[in-house]
């Protein structure tokens, strides 16, 4: 699956009225309504959009008549089976309606605009893992963890040695476990966390 590589904006005018899509990956809810709120226009008629994370999605026409605006938003991103993106298309109202059928193509189609220019990327699907080792590997797992591009989140540290929380790519699981026993000697131990 895809996700946008960097955020990607495009413009047009349609009928006097002036359509800004602004597209970004956002992982959660609360990211969607970090990039709402830091790109939305409140001078302007209409800031419609949709977003579709993991599974989920929602869509808003702010105003527009229902139907003819966040659900082609989301169309698009649906179109390209992207994951992780939200789309905001405003708009500045220049005096000329367009009817439902109007809207449903300009909103969707400055939505796939801005999509077409937009660059993508793979999602790497990443698990949550504890891993459990020897102060004296220290050093050693960090070289790993970096080798194998591991997201680090904590580490803690107790009688027994280090305690790291990390989540790492299903697809780098078995070369990953190889790796470590070869470094700890089979010390180490690699939990997934439920």
């Amino acid at each position: 699956m895809q996700t946008l590589a960097e955020s990607a904006r495009f413009e047009e005018n349609i009928r006097r009225s002036r359509f800004i899509a602004h597209a970004a990956r956002v992982c959660n809810e609360a990211g969607a309504l970090e990039f709402y709120e830091s790109t939305a226009d409140p001078r302007a008629n209409h800031n419609c959009w949709a977003w579709r994370i993991d599974g989920r999605y929602r869509f808003n026409d702010d105003g527009e008549p229902s139907g003819s605006a966040g659900r082609p938003i989301l169309a698009a991103i649906e179109g390209r089976d992207l994951n992780q993106v939200m789309i905001i298309v405003t708009r500045y109202f220049g005096g000329i309606k367009l009817g439902v059928g109007g809207l449903v193509r300009a909103y969707g189609g400055t939505a796939s605009k801005c999509l077409d220019g937009a660059r993508l990327s793979e999602i790497i699907m990443r698990s949550p893992y504890r891993l459990r080792a020897d102060f004296a590997l220290a050093e050693g797992l960090h070289q790993l963890l970096d080798r194998f591009q591991v997201d680090k989140h904590e580490t803690e540290y107790n009688a027994e040695g280090l305690v790291m929380s990390l989540r790492l790519a299903e697809t780098e699981l078995q070369a990953f476990r190889q790796a470590l026993a070869d470094l700890s000697q089979g010390r180490a131990r690699l939990e997934r966390v439920v």
